[in-house]
């Protein structure tokens, strides 16, 4: 190898790893912090209709209940918890809520893959990551006061 240059080697595809098993109590419930952004990080959630149909998208989780959502310009978060089966696979869910809100949207835009996902260990991180969560539209200073920004369900309206 010549001093200064890369090492190449061949590219492979490398799948995601298995999802690791909830290790919680079986008495705590199971809730996920989850993020998903558009595709190069395009502008085009933050209006009334894309809110619309996430909350239409939303109703129509059969296994998932929505505990409170930011929904960002570029991104959303959702704080979610599996109805009934501690094991639901969270990929499903993040595939079917960006599926049907790009369809009740006719979206020419899409979502990047996956998403990125946050197993809360208590209530007291789920406090705490809505705190945080909720400050994101003054952060960005879209607002000046997180309850003026209109495209949230927070967790006192579930």
């Amino acid at each position: 190898m010549i001093v200064g240059q890369a090492l190449r080697l061949p590219h492979f595809r490398v799948g995601h790893p298995p999802r690791i098993p909830v290790g919680l109590p079986w008495e705590q419930r199971v809730i996920y912090f989850v993020t998903m952004c558009v595709e190069h990080r395009q502008s085009v959630l933050a209006n009334d209709a894309t809110f619309d149909a996430f909350k239409t998208a939303a109703g129509k989780l059969q296994h998932w209940r929505v505990l409170a959502a930011m929904v960002m310009p570029d991104h959303l978060h959702v704080i979610v918890a599996p109805t009934e089966d501690r094991g639901a696979k969270l990929g499903n869910f993040s595939a079917a809520l960006k599926r049907w809100m790009r369809e009740e949207l006719n979206a020419s835009w899409d979502f990047q893959p996956g998403c990125f996902d946050r197993l809360l260990r208590s209530d007291e991180s789920l406090h705490e990551k809505w705190l945080y969560v909720r400050e994101n539209p003054v952060r960005a200073k879209l607002v000046k006061h997180w309850k003026d920004w209109p495209y949230q369900i927070g967790l006192d309206d579930v």
